[in-house]
């Protein structure tokens, strides 16, 4: 799908034609979409099919005619029947006359320009819209990672009262997506270096702030993940030993329950031997069967006692 944009006054409009200062936003470009924007633009559709790739990291390369940058943007995704977090690529190609944007799916961060939602956009200021988008981005990696420290907050609190393996398996997604951002953040920081130092691509001091601001907001998300990290290793371990401590707990009722019930088992065994009658105690005794149960109930309790006194029930 290929769509044209343009902004007139600060107000963006979808158009058909491939004109002066527009956007050109694909999203899951067909091969012929690839070949048409890369023929009217003289781009290598290698390079435009780049983003496509889930395995592409993130840079920036100086062509012949045209500049591509690949970065990293938060995306959503369903894993296990819920709502998780990942990253995608995300290709941006500057040409003199047009910005083009190329990624695999339909995101949140595109649709916030798309929608007018940011004040002082204009597809014309092709600079100040990556700087814009990359800040934005940057926004978005932090409200997914309070998100994800929500939802490790919630499994928190239920591991005192009943853990789930489904709360498990959350919170191994939780991790695993802080790996990813991480991973992206890192990169996507190095991308925003270059930015700064690139003379090729005309800088404006205006456009140098909003640079700064990027570099600063993804300090701050790269410090948030790792913050966050740690804290649901921290989760992982609290949860590992709780679950211990209730085996634990488990196998000493366990154990005493099975010494009290060798009690009887003992004593019935003894009189269930082949022996003499004469020799075993209250044989010849009036109720010696209820004497002797009442013996065994006796020594049971018994030893309950002991046993709760020794807190092992």
């Amino acid at each position: 799908m290929v769509k044209i944009y343009r902004t007139d006054e600060h107000i963006i409009s979808q158009i058909e034609q491939y004109t002066e200062g527009i956007w050109v936003h694909m999203v899951e470009p067909s091969s012929k979409e690839l070949n048409q924007v890369a023929e009217i633009y003289e781009i290598e559709t290698d390079d435009l099919a780049s983003a496509l790739d889930e395995e592409e990291s993130s840079r920036i390369s100086l062509e012949d005619g045209y500049t591509l940058i690949l970065v990293d943007i938060p995306s959503t995704e369903v894993r296990h029947e819920k709502k998780m977090y990942t990253t995608i690529p995300l290709g941006i190609v500057l040409k003199q006359n047009a910005i083009i944007t190329v990624c695999r799916e339909d995101t949140p961060l595109m649709d916030y320009f798309i929608r007018s939602k940011l004040k002082d956009f204009s597809t014309k200021k092709k600079m100040r819209f990556i700087y814009q988008l990359l800040l934005r981005s940057a926004a978005l990696y932090q409200t997914y990672l309070r998100d994800i420290d929500k939802k490790r907050t919630e499994i928190e609190e239920r591991i005192g009262q009943k853990t789930q393996d489904e709360d498990l398996i959350e919170l191994h997604e939780l991790e695993s997506t802080l790996v990813y951002f991480a991973t992206s953040l890192r990169a996507n920081s190095i991308v925003l270096e270059r930015l700064r130092r690139y003379k090729r691509l005309e800088q404006y001091p205006e456009d140098m702030e909003l640079l700064d601001d990027a570099v600063v907001e993804y300090q701050q998300a790269i410090e948030m993940t790792a913050i966050y990290r740690d804290i649901i290793d921290g989760t992982r371990q609290l949860m590992s030993s709780v679950m211990d401590n209730r085996l634990n707990n488990v196998m000493k009722y366990l154990t005493s329950i099975t010494l009290v019930m060798a009690i009887p088992t003992v004593i019935s065994g003894v009189y269930g031997m082949n022996v003499d009658e004469r020799w075993m105690p209250f044989s010849d005794t009036p109720y010696g069967f209820g004497i002797i149960c009442a013996i065994i109930i006796a020594a049971c309790i018994i030893t309950l006692w002991i046993l709760k006194k020794k807190r092992m029930l």
